[in-house]
């Protein structure tokens, strides 16, 4: 096959699901409130939206679904190089991005940080660690983070580590075999969530391996999701299902919450995806939904940084329950700009340079 070929057909972007673009929008805005909200509120039970963090299992779920939707059919052809290629020119400039945000930041942000106590060394080695998503939870004010310049790197080191073993092994199982595999992991699931009394682990050195559970199961079932063909046709729109994607994360957070959580992740994510998949879209709120998928990967990647000056500011300050709303509702809207200023100046046009050189190997 040569280059030419391979490009216009087999790399081609295929249609997406606009409906699941803009629930992963809604996801992503509802991480942001959940990491403000969990800074200021210890107590998750008080935290109207405590279990914010479960859209990092959303975001899991999708991808099993659009990977096996975009590559299923032709990774035979592309070759798992340029399958790489692909993820990398993906998912990679925005690690880049939110790990140089989170060391200007730390350097010389009021509120940033404290880069008097580490060494020249050992900052270079944090942010190179950041850079190549290698887990180096090394700093204690920062909760032993995988990845203390980019928090939310954490779920990207995993989507890595699904994308390699769909390419090397996934793509090529029957749709049994995934099904037993997906049944499986859903007990270990169950499992992580028993022991530890919720689904929060993965980002950090103590859960670490909570992080594959989490991944396992939700990837893999998008994937079946995908092979089996379950979407549901219905008339629900973009409204509807935002607003039940939504009460997932603002579901009371309990002494049952070992219960709760595996449930939405084993069944109500995957029947929202489903849902989202055969949802019929208003050409009214198409543009909505391209935009919030569009915005919602930089969003998720740049906006930790100031998460962590909150933190700090929030720790010497002690703002009011006023103030702490107006600081949360701003705050929000500008990572939203910011966010997009980002992938407009930045994300998109980089992305393009490493395609257009690509085609050009």
């Amino acid at each position: 096959m040569s280059t030419t070929q391979l490009s216009s057909d087999t790399l081609k972007t295929k249609q997406h699901f606009d409906i699941l673009d803009g629930l992963r929008g809604i996801a992503a805005i509802s991480v942001v409130i959940f990491h403000f909200m969990e800074m200021a509120i210890t107590d998750y039970s008080k935290n109207f939206i405590a279990h914010g963090f479960l859209a990092v299992d959303f975001f899991f779920c999708l991808s099993g679904f659009v990977i096996g939707y975009a590559y299923d059919d032709r990774i035979g052809k592309m070759g798992v190089k340029e399958f790489f290629k692909s993820r990398l020119i993906r998912l990679h400039p925005l690690v880049i991005l939110g790990s140089i945000l989170g060391l200007l930041t730390f350097l010389f942000a009021p509120y940033g940080g404290d880069p008097e106590a580490y060494s020249v060394g050992k900052i270079i080695l944090i942010f190179l660690s950041s850079v190549l998503l290698i887990p180096f939870p090394s700093m204690t004010e920062r909760s032993f983070n995988l990845f203390s310049f980019n928090a939310p790197a954490w779920s990207l080191f995993w989507e890595y580590v699904a994308n390699i073993v769909y390419a090397f092994i996934l793509c090529r199982l029957s749709r049994r075999v995934l099904l037993i595999l997906t049944a499986i992991s859903a007990v270990a699931l169950c499992f992580v969530s028993y022991r530890s009394g919720n689904l929060m682990g993965g980002w950090g050195q103590s859960t670490f391996w909570d992080g594959s559970i989490r991944i396992l199961y939700s990837f893999l079932a998008g994937l079946v999701i995908y092979r089996s063909n379950w979407i549901i046709k219905n008339k629900l729109g973009f409204i509807s299902l935002s607003i039940l994607l939504f009460l997932a994360f603002i579901m009371p957070f309990n002494e049952l919450t070992w219960l709760t959580e595996p449930l939405v992740v084993l069944f109500y994510f995957p029947l929202i995806i489903a849902l989202g998949a055969g949802a019929k879209l208003t050409d009214g709120l198409r543009k909505l939904c391209v935009f919030s998928g569009k915005i919602s990967y930089p969003l998720y990647m740049t906006h930790y940084a100031v998460i962590w000056m909150f933190l700090n500011y929030y720790t010497a300050n002690k703002p009011d329950t006023t103030h702490l709303s107006f600081i949360i509702i701003i705050g929000t809207m500008l990572l939203l700009a910011v966010a997009y200023i980002f992938m407009v100046v930045y994300d998109i046009p980089v992305r393009k340079y490493l395609t257009a050189k690509r085609k050009q190997v």
